[in-house]
């Protein structure tokens, strides 16, 4: 059951964040300008957990008037060591977003301070645990940008205006989870975001309802996982997915996942921060996962969740050690240069558990072309690891509008038949996009749970018939679409067109009649 006055309070609070967004940003794009966005409210969040956490520890003490941003930097300094190794990070009371904000309108050199700050919250959490997920953290934070104006004075004025703007965001107390306030603010900003962002950089962002899917397909008849990872996680969007859909308890060992850019990169550690995810709950990389994978080591994952980017160039057979990788050796033969897709679905199949389950988001035309890529989908089918292909509706992303599918990949199969699901007609229309409703995900999880046949919608394929048709996997081989052309009554038609043919023959006669009598 929705509570509808909840969500409508969450609606008018997502407005209010992107009017207070929008207007900040004035003449810069708003892609570019996200960072600074959603770093403010990186740097407001972290800095009222510690408040927060450091002040509930003073008052079940009894010290109930303590207020950590109030007392001094060299009494707070005590704590450092204590609060890095509990909370990962540590802020002096005088670098608190609150009090930077306060003194930020009278501040001529509010650039310097921010540049300090973001510096000696990174440094704080050096040579501790949580270094890898801190160090570099603001680099995107370019307080000296000529994006935020041409002059010091000017990007100053744009820097107090941000402070504000963020400080405005009436996000709750951090104590107060009811909802997740940051967090749910952060997603729907990258949202609206990417849905303005036309190509520049929209297009790699997956939006709630199709993470929505591919989280319930991978997770169906579970109630928890050891952890979750995505090997091209952008900002993390998917991988926190798991959390809602499961609960936090559920993911034992946290998320995991690797991403190319650094850009990114430092969004998904922030987004993982904003979500309460503690910093030995994640390990986030930034590698390049198809040549340089970086959780080897770890042990396989329950649950992998992506949506690869389409068709990308990557070295394949140019790289002689490619062909030996454990991840791309056993189908024998190398996703093609231009095309990388496949290479991303044989990594994925390599750091699957063998109780666990894949769902990737899928370029079409890798189901059905021949060469390299149909060797790979025989290798997978061969051995019984394509669960279920899932053509999804046109629309569903950001910046480009062709229809992709989706891959469910299993070690631990209980027959050798893989299931189609054609859910083209699955969606909603809203404004440009095609968007999935509850129902239209309730119906196509429920069909791949059941592993059912429905006429013109799903097909349980053998895997004769799947070899029959050389390894082709396009659902379109395998569910017939519905003709929804209108039948055609032939012998109505036929009575139809003799009745036509005689009352021309009438209306003939009768203009011959007056043809005659005129001329007459």
């Amino acid at each position: 059951m929705v509570d509808t006055k909840k969500e409508q309070e969450r609606d008018e609070l997502h407005r209010a964040i992107w009017a207070i967004a929008d207007e900040l940003r004035g003449a810069v794009d708003g892609w570019d300008f996200k960072n600074y966005v959603l770093g403010t409210m990186f740097y407001r969040y972290i800095s009222e957990n510690l408040c927060s956490y450091v002040n509930s520890g003073e008052i079940e003490a009894g010290n109930s008037e303590f207020d950590f941003a109030k007392i001094s930097d060299e009494d707070a300094e005590e704590a450092r060591e204590g609060l890095v190794e509990e909370k990962g990070f540590f802020i002096l009371p005088s670098e608190l977003f609150c009090n930077v904000r306060a003194n930020a309108a009278n501040d001529e050199n509010l650039n310097e301070t921010l540049e300090r700050v973001f510096r000696h919250i990174e440094e704080s959490a050096k040579g501790s645990e949580s270094e890898s997920d801190f160090a570099g953290l603001f680099d995107d934070y370019d307080v000296n940008s000529n994006k935020l104006g041409s002059t010091v004075a000017k990007r100053n004025e744009k820097l107090v205006k941000l402070l504000n703007g963020v400080g405005e965001m009436n996000l709750g107390d951090v104590k107060d989870h009811s909802i997740d306030a940051f967090g749910d603010a952060y997603e729907y900003l990258m949202t609206m975001y990417a849905s303005n962002a036309g190509k520049s950089g929209g297009e790699f962002f997956t939006p709630a309802d199709v993470s929505e899917l591919l989280t319930r397909l991978g997770t169906v008849g579970k109630t928890e996982i050891n952890k979750v990872y995505d090997p091209a996680c952008g900002s993390g969007s998917l991988l926190l997915k798991a959390e809602k859909v499961l609960g936090k308890e559920a993911i034992r060992n946290g998320f995991y996942g690797q991403e190319i850019n650094i850009t990114t990169y430092n969004l998904c550690r922030i987004n993982m921060f904003l979500h309460d995810v503690g910093f030995d709950k994640f390990n986030i990389a930034c590698e390049d996962t198809l040549i340089s994978p970086q959780h080897w080591d770890d042990e396989p994952f329950e649950l992998i969740v992506s949506n690869p980017p389409y068709s990308i160039k990557w070295a394949g057979d140019e790289n002689p050690l490619l062909i030996n990788d454990p991840r791309f050796a056993p189908a024998g033969v190398l996703a093609p240069k231009s095309k990388a897709d496949l290479a991303f679905i044989m990594h994925c199949l390599s750091w699957l558990a063998s109780n666990g389950t894949a769902a990737i988001v899928c370029f079409p035309g890798i189901m059905y072309r021949g060469g390299a890529e149909q060797k790979i989908r025989k290798y997978l089918i061969d051995n019984n690891y394509v669960d279920c292909i899932i053509q999804l509706p046109s629309n569903l992303f950001f910046g480009t509008s062709i229809a992709t599918c989706i891959m469910v990949m299993k070690k631990n199969k209980a027959d050798n038949k893989t299931l189609f699901i054609d859910a083209t007609s699955e969606c909603v229309k809203v404004t440009n996009n095609n968007k999935l409703t509850p129902e239209n995900i309730d119906r196509i999880v429920d069909v791949f749970a059941k592993r059912e046949e429905v006429k013109h919608f799903s097909h349980l394929a053998s895997y004769e018939e799947v070899s029959g048709n050389d390894y082709n996997l396009s659902v379109s081989t395998y569910v017939e679409a519905e003709d929804t052309r209108e039948k055609i009554d032939i012998v109505k038609l036929n009575a139809e067109i003799k009745e036509i043919v005689a009352r021309e023959q009438v209306l003939r006669d009768e203009i011959d009649k007056i043809i005659a009598e005129i001329e007459g």
